[in-house]
């Protein structure tokens, strides 16, 4: 009898010590794997480090290659558009315009009354329409009706003293937000989509044209009079409201920048020099790239796997459409190298996409306790449930890096503008002020990148020089912006 208790006993005992190596592998596997983790999360810090000296050389390779860009056409990955405005809104604009706002996943209808000079705006009245993906990758025809039929059911709305005047024609500011040709202040071709768009049969084609050929088939009867960037357009719109503005930057599901040069200061362009001596450069800034840039391994498969391979390596560090795909790829790393969300690779985390900067940008922002934005965006977003506390706080930690380094290489363009322009610095006896007006959806709700990207170019500039630029919110500019340059470029205007 004791022989069998005391082999009981020893076979308990083994089974205790083999359940609490057991406990320990497990223990030391999830320390090694969390070890992993964080390696991988280093990495990503170091890699996407922006110092002020860094920055400053990114600011120092955009200025050149503007000066590149403005001396010959194909001088630089920056294509330096010439936007035929060469005069911004005066204040005395008069009448009913439409805008059409195209240039991302949405596009936005407008109708805009100016009263003239100390009236300003007087109405307006806008609608948003999404854009069907497919409508994205089909053909121009198809695209085109779409938007027509929105805008002839938009002036189907039009309310009592929002009509033209009678026998005149509507008038249409048309900003489009993709490379385009200009070749007059009503006319340009594609040169190419960006922002997830690939309609083939538009390439080198008028837009504007592919634009009246649609109203035509829909039964619209109205004429475009400007053709701009929404970034031009913003520029026009923060013009009217305040003279001192001297550029403007679209930060949203893509990015650029337009800003105002000397006539002079602009060798390729070969018409007479306009009597305003300036001239609106539409810069394609999404498309400038530098061996400066913090590049990682995220950001090269990422534009490997895209539309356009090689083209528009800032817009995708930094644009609304990118970082939640860069927070994505991250993800999916740690889930196949790390388990970092368990043993199985959550299926959804596979989608390329599927995280958009708004999720990110909720995520980001949670400051709840126990991080429940965080916890509920990967259930919703990914199917991922049961996560700690310390998983959601290293999930923060990425969203941090990410963000941060596009607010400080947004930073970087926009100082990069100002010493083009020669106002990174205070000149004795000038009493300069220099706003950049900025506007998108990422500027505008994403808080903690906004910040950032403030904060930063002051750092930049230092204090005193800081003191001179303002970045003000051009709220809706390119679409008034597109109504504004409308009403200035008028067939009508000649018999007034």
């Amino acid at each position: 009898m004791k022989k069998v208790v005391v082999a009981a006993v020893v076979v308990g005992a083994a089974a205790a010590c083999g359940g609490a190596a057991y406990v320990v592998r497990r223990r030391m596997e999830k320390s090694r794997k969390w070890g992993k983790a964080m390696g991988i999360i280093k990495e990503l810090d170091e890699k996407c480090a922006t110092p002020l000296g860094k920055l400053r050389q990114v600011a120092d390779a955009m200025a050149v290659e503007m000066h590149a860009g403005l001396a010959s056409e194909g001088g630089s990955k920056l294509k330096m558009l010439i936007s035929f405005v060469d005069n911004l809104p005066s204040g005395d604009e008069n009448g009913l315009f439409y805008a059409l706002d195209l240039g991302g996943t949405n596009f936005r209808v407008l109708r805009v009354k100016l009263g003239g000079k100390d009236k300003g705006v007087v109405e307006q009245e806008f609608e948003e329409v999404s854009i069907p993906p497919e409508l994205m990758v089909a053909t121009s025809e198809e695209l085109f009706d779409f938007v027509a039929e929105a805008l002839a059911k938009f002036v189907a709305t039009e309310s009592e003293g929002l009509h033209p005047e009678p026998n005149k024609q509507r008038e249409l500011g048309f900003t489009f937000s993709f490379p385009v040709k200009q070749t007059s202040i009503a006319s340009g071709t594609l040169i190419r989509w960006t922002k997830g768009f690939n309609i083939v049969d538009a390439v080198g084609e008028d837009v504007v044209g592919k634009l009246t050929a649609a109203m035509e088939r829909k039964s619209v009867d109205m004429r475009v009079t400007a053709l701009v960037n929404d970034t031009v357009g913003t520029l026009a719109g923060g013009r009217y409201y305040n003279n001192d503005v001297i550029a403007a930057v679209i930060l949203g599901t893509g990015t650029n920048a337009a800003y105002v040069e000397r006539a002079s200061a602009i060798p390729k362009w070969h018409g007479p020099l306009p009597r305003s001596w300036e001239m609106v450069i539409n810069m394609e800034w999404g498309n400038f790239r530098s061996s400066h840039l913090p590049s990682t391994e995220y950001d090269i498969a990422l534009d490997e796997e895209s539309l356009n391979p090689g083209e528009q390596i800032y817009e995708k560090m930094i644009s609304g459409l990118y970082l939640g795909e860069i927070v994505r790829r991250v993800l999916l790393k740690l889930a196949e190298e790390a388990c970092f969300f368990g043993d199985i690779v959550p299926t959804k985390l596979k989608t390329s996409f599927i995280l958009t900067t708004p999720h990110m940008s909720a995520m980001h922002h949670d400051t709840s306790p126990d991080l429940k934005v965080v916890a509920s965006k990967l259930k919703d977003v990914f199917g991922i449930s049961n996560t700690s506390l310390k998983t959601r706080k290293v999930i923060v930690d990425i969203c941090d890096i990410i963000a941060s380094r596009g607010a400080c290489l947004s930073a970087a363009g926009i100082l990069g503008i100002l010493k083009k322009l020669a106002r990174d610095t205070l000149k004795q006896g000038e009493d300069q002020k220099s706003v950049i007006a900025l506007d998108g959806g990422l500027f505008e709700h994403y808080t903690k990148f906004r910040d950032c990207m403030e904060d930063t170019l002051k750092e930049l500039l230092g204090d005193e020089v800081s003191e001179t630029i303002v970045i003000e919110h051009s709220n809706d500019g390119s679409g008034i912006g597109a109504a504004l340059l409308a009403a200035s470029h008028s067939q009508y205007l000649a018999e007034e």
